[in-house]
Formats: C-alpha cells, structure tokens, sequence
C-alpha cells in the first residue's frame, strides 16, 4: 500500500485525487484522457475507484507498469484501413480511432492509450506478418492478436507515359511517401531494397499520414506514384499494378474484447454488409478473419 491518506469512500473526485497527488486537476484530466489513471464515466462525470488508484499507485512506486489493469480508451489505434475505418463508423460501437502507423499504434497500445491497434509489419527475415513485432514489443500485455483481412498492395499511379510493372520503373518519378512510423514505409523501402532500386533518384512529395491522403495526392497530381493499397486506388479512380499480399492484423487487449463497444465492432465484422463492403471496395481478402494468431 502506498503511504497517501485516501478517503474512506470508494470513489475520488476530480478535486479529491488532485489534492491526494498534489497536482493540479487539469492535469489528473490530462491523466485520464490517455487512460494513465484507472477512470469511470459511468455517472456522465470523472471519478477515480480508491482500490484501482492504489493499485495503479504501488505499481508505479514497484516500477511496474501503470498501465497493466487501468482502464483503457475506446480507441482503435494504429494503421489506417479504409474498410475498418469504415466498420467502427457503420457498427455505431462507440468507439473512435486514430490511426498514424502500425509502430505508432503498437508504442501507443503498450502505453495503454487505446484497446487494439492495426498492425501490417512484416519480418525481413522470416517474411511472416506483425506476430515477430507483437511477440516483441506486446509480449507483457493482456493481448491477442487476430487476422483482419488480406490486402493487395502495389503502385497506385496516374498515366506516366510509360508502364509500371515493378517498383524500379519508378526510378525518376514523384513518390507520395507514408511517414516513418507506418507499415507502409518500413514495407515500402525493405522491397526497394530486394528490388534493387535507389531511392535518390526518386523524388519525394510531402508525408501522407493515411491511405487516402497518399492516393489523393496523386489523384491532385501532386506526385505520380504511390505505395498503396488497391482498394483506394480502386474509390479514386487510379491505376493500380499489385506487388504484395499483405496481412493486417488486430491487436486487442483482452478485456476489452468482451466489453460492449468492441463486441459490437467485432459483431458487425461478421455481417453480410461488412463482407459486402469488402467485396465492392476492391482488394480485400476476408477468408481468415477472427482467426487468432498470437496469445500473449
């Protein structure tokens, strides 16, 4: 137990757990936005359970993690998919997103700032999808790993002048690049690596931090190539030429598995509509979603 004087109730207030920090409540609103502090909103304002806050109190003091039991955001982190994007939204579950790159999700699902995270990570050496990063870096976490969908990813391009039938015959061109911290980036320059092609002689436009802003700008004609996915290729009207089968993949913590926003998401996934989605998207492989992957 930690040496604090708590109230003797079961709940803390805002102001109460400000005090018994000794920080200011802007912070401890600060705390619970991240989901660093164990929170309910169950009575429409903040209040902190005095049995979690001790918890979280003497693992912080052990330098264990805080984030082991607190309760987690209802936000779905991580790399940005069109057709689960467009799941959280249809399944009216709640829940919110923010999605800037598989490694960003990862670091920030660890951190306990959301419930699951989108993952396309492959391993260089072995070839095998997101399980090699999510064993690493999520093996102390309550987690799952499950398969989302199949991707089908390529050069999403405009009419050049010339066919681009491999990633050296952009040599030249203007590339929409993904920032460093996504998938798509580590992907994209470990097969310009086996490819052979020197990426000084492409030119580079400004980061895209989503699927459809790299697509966009070249459907704006602001670059002529980017490494993207078929499916938005396919809603803007570009010209695709697939390289890679890529698996995306879904790392959910487990309690939030079985809470009520998640199972409404994950319900809704396994709907005719979402498999009709997919089919009318374009370059989605539905065949072994839910299948689970990894236990950590």
């Amino acid at each position: 137990m930690t040496d604090l004087d708590f109230p003797d109730h079961e709940y803390l207030t805002v102001h109460e757990l400000a005090a018994l920090l000794r920080l200011k409540e802007r912070k401890i609103y600060d705390l619970a936005a991240t989901g660093e502090v164990p929170c309910s909103r169950a009575t429409g304002k903040l209040l902190f359970p005095a049995g979690e806050i001790r918890d979280w109190l003497d693992r912080a003091k052990s330098g264990g993690r805080a984030t082991a039991t607190a309760v987690r955001p209802q936000v779905l982190l991580g790399s940005h998919d069109p057709l689960l994007d467009w799941a959280i939204r249809q399944s009216r579950s709640g829940l919110a997103s923010y999605f800037d790159g598989s490694l960003d999700g990862l670091d920030r699902f660890v951190r306990g700032e959301g419930i699951a995270t989108g993952l396309h990570l492959r391993d260089s050496l072995s070839g095998t999808w997101n399980m090699a990063a999510a064993q690493r870096l999520a093996k102390e976490q309550n987690a799952v790993l499950i398969q989302f969908a199949n991707r089908q990813r390529g050069l999403v391009h405009r009419d050049t002048g010339a066919p681009l039938e491999t990633l050296r015959d952009i040599s030249g061109l203007r590339l929409a690049p993904r920032q460093p911290e996504s998938g798509t980036d580590r992907l994209f320059r470990d097969l310009a690596a086996q490819a052979k092609l020197d990426l000084n002689t492409v030119t580079l436009t400004d980061v895209a931090r989503s699927e459809d802003d790299a697509v966009e700008s070249v459907r704006r004609g602001e670059a002529d190539v980017t490494f993207g996915l078929e499916a938005v290729a396919l809603s803007y009207g570009l010209r695709f030429t697939p390289l890679i089968q890529e698996e995306f993949a879904l790392l959910v913590d487990r309690k939030a598995w079985f809470q009520p926003g998640f199972q409404t998401f994950i319900q809704f996934c396994r709907t005719d509509a979402f498999v009709q989605r997919a089919a009318a998207m374009g370059g989605y492989d539905l065949a072994g979603f839910g299948r689970v992957l990894w236990n950590a």
